[in-house]
């Protein structure tokens, strides 16, 4: 008899996150959304006494990284860099 581990993802819709009831797919996007907003209009303006300094670049790059490696994860049943082996007698 052969041994099998399987896993189960939820999909992504139904996946929690650390940001009230926003799901990791729309994390992502308002992510991309800031680091769009920076590209463009530059990381920081003054007017006037007020300033405005957006979230850094780098910081926003290693979010959306981390947000992709859940996403990946969360449409495959296996965890990441994880392999699955069946033994059968001989």
């Amino acid at each position: 008899m052969a041994n099998v581990i399987v896993g189960i993802a939820l999909p992504d819709e139904e996946q929690p996150s650390n940001m009230g009831n926003m799901t990791t797919k729309k994390m992502l996007e308002e992510v991309q959304k800031a680091i769009y907003t920076v590209l463009v209009t530059g990381q920081s303006y003054k007017i006037g006494s007020r300033s405005l300094t957006r979230a850094n670049l780098t910081e926003l790059y290693n979010i959306e990284k981390d947000l992709k490696a859940q996403l990946a994860q969360s449409n495959s049943p296996l965890l990441d860099d994880c392999y699955v082996a069946i033994f059968d007698g001989r």
